[in-house]
């Protein structure tokens, strides 16, 4: 019992410093933040998918819509300026941007190319979010791209949980994550 209270107390320290970091690196601006979409029950998608079509798609549950909500509210509370915001063309990412930010431009680059019908696209994707990236100047202010675990993955070598936010460098080099918030 000492050991698991010594551990909690040991750890929830650090936690609070590494999130207190993420956002001191977030106030300095010209940061680039992947956020996996929220939480959206279950894997990859229908076999009926249609992508202008939010019913045939994995959608955010309310857990999900309540996470990115706090998300929007860490960014304002933290006074966290934003440049842009991309979503990902999936009603998920598009959820998710909406209830955390308002305000995102759909960006087909950041789009899953999880299952095997999407798969083809990823070269294309990739090189254009890189040009993106690379001609990007925030100003001061932060680059945010709500996608899917599969992209951030490739670009940052980070699996992130649902929710999760990677801020990165544009060398895709992570400075610092944000865990998902319950």
């Amino acid at each position: 019992m000492k050991k698991i209270l010594f551990l909690i107390l040991f750890l929830l320290p650090v936690n609070s410093f590494s999130n207190e970091k993420a956002w001191d690196l977030l106030r300095e601006g010209n940061k680039i933040v992947f956020i996996r979409h929220s939480l959206a029950p279950g894997g990859g998608d229908p076999s009926n998918f249609d992508l202008k079509k939010c019913s045939t798609q994995r959608n955010l549950s309310q857990t999900g819509i309540d996470q990115s909500k706090k998300i929007g509210k860490l960014f304002k509370k933290n006074k966290v300026q934003i440049d842009k915001v991309l979503s990902s063309q999936w009603c998920r990412c598009k959820d998710t941007a909406f209830y955390a930010f308002g305000k995102y431009e759909d960006f087909f680059a950041l789009n899953s190319t999880f299952q095997a019908e999407f798969s083809g696209n990823a070269s294309k994707q990739r090189k254009a979010l890189k040009k993106y990236i690379k001609n990007w100047d925030g100003n001061g202010k932060n680059l945010i791209l709500v996608t899917h675990y599969v992209i951030t993955i490739e670009h940052t070598d980070y699996a992130p949980s649902s929710g999760e936010l990677v801020i990165v460098d544009k060398n895709y080099k992570v400075l610092a994550t944000i865990p998902t918030l319950n």
